[in-house]
């Protein structure tokens, strides 16, 4: 299997398909690069170059305990990006993968950048703050902590609900993507799903968003229940110079999935555009 050894030893997987532009995709907590495999096999048969790595601790890499940080999660896809020589990319990064993304713009730049896509992404800040208000209070990140050591896998099988939007009136529950998700979520080491708790929720990324000089489209369910729109993809949208906000009217954080074909074609506009 394809694997890049970063600088401190941690070994990142990433499956690499098609030829042509190369699309790089950075997943969401606590899932791996298997969430964008709709999107990647859509846009492989369509002429790109699709990349996807497991973020440390997730999938397929290696479990170290330390760098579970935005800056390492940025630096490791700096040197998946740099070992591949991979140039005039476009990074999509939904939910984590969408701070990632917008760390390793504003920490390595845009040289190997043509265009950014933020799905459903964590920017500028998921925690209640003084000058956050809108965010969500520490608790409900002490909670979700909790419910990992008290019982990581039946807190996996539970999160899948409201992450695809299954306890919505009309919305019928697929078994096959909430198995997928939970078998995601233990593939993810358990210092990982502990640790990137805080990365997600408690950096402040407004000044990565205003150093990201690409074209930037934002994609964010007005149903999203995990990372709510107002305080994330509104204000996202407002911060990014070149940005492109697109709303999905009933859109879950999981619209990747449950959206496939609209988020799919959203994407290849975009890129061709």
């Amino acid at each position: 299997m394809p694997f890049v050894k970063v600088k401190d030893g941690t070994e990142i997987y990433y499956r690499d398909w098609g030829a042509g532009q190369p699309i790089v995709f950075s997943h969401g907590w606590p899932l791996c690069g298997d969430a964008f495999e709709d999107q990647m096999f859509f846009l492989g048969s369509r002429g790109y170059r699709v990349i996807a790595h497991d973020r440390r601790g997730h999938g397929r890499s290696t479990q170290p305990w330390q760098g579970n940080d935005m800056d390492t999660y940025a630096d490791d896809l700096a040197e998946l990006t740099a070992k591949l020589d991979l140039k005039d990319a476009i990074h999509v990064g939904h939910s984590t993968g969408g701070g990632e993304v917008a760390r390793y713009i504003a920490r390595h730049g845009t040289r190997r950048v043509a265009r950014a896509v933020l799905i459903g992404a964590v920017p500028p800040l998921m925690l209640k703050t003084a000058n956050n208000p809108g965010g969500l209070p520490l608790k409900v990140f002490d909670d979700i902590r909790a419910g990992i050591v008290a019982d990581r896998s039946k807190f996996w099988l539970d999160l899948s609900i409201p992450f695809y939007g299954y306890n919505k009136p009309g919305v019928v529950a697929s078994d096959g993507v909430r198995q997928s998700f939970w078998l995601q979520g233990m593939m993810c080491g358990f210092p990982a799903s502990y640790f990137c708790v805080k990365a997600f929720s408690e950096t402040d990324q407004t000044d990565d968003l205003k150093n990201i000089d690409v074209p930037t489209l934002i994609l964010h369910g007005d149903a999203d229940q995990i990372v709510p729109f107002a305080d994330a993809g509104a204000l996202s949208a407002k911060l990014v110079k070149k940005a492109e906000l697109k709303v999905i009217p009933g859109a879950p954080h999981g619209m990747c999935t449950t959206h496939k074909d609209v988020i799919n074609e959203a994407l290849l506009a975009f890129i061709r555009n």
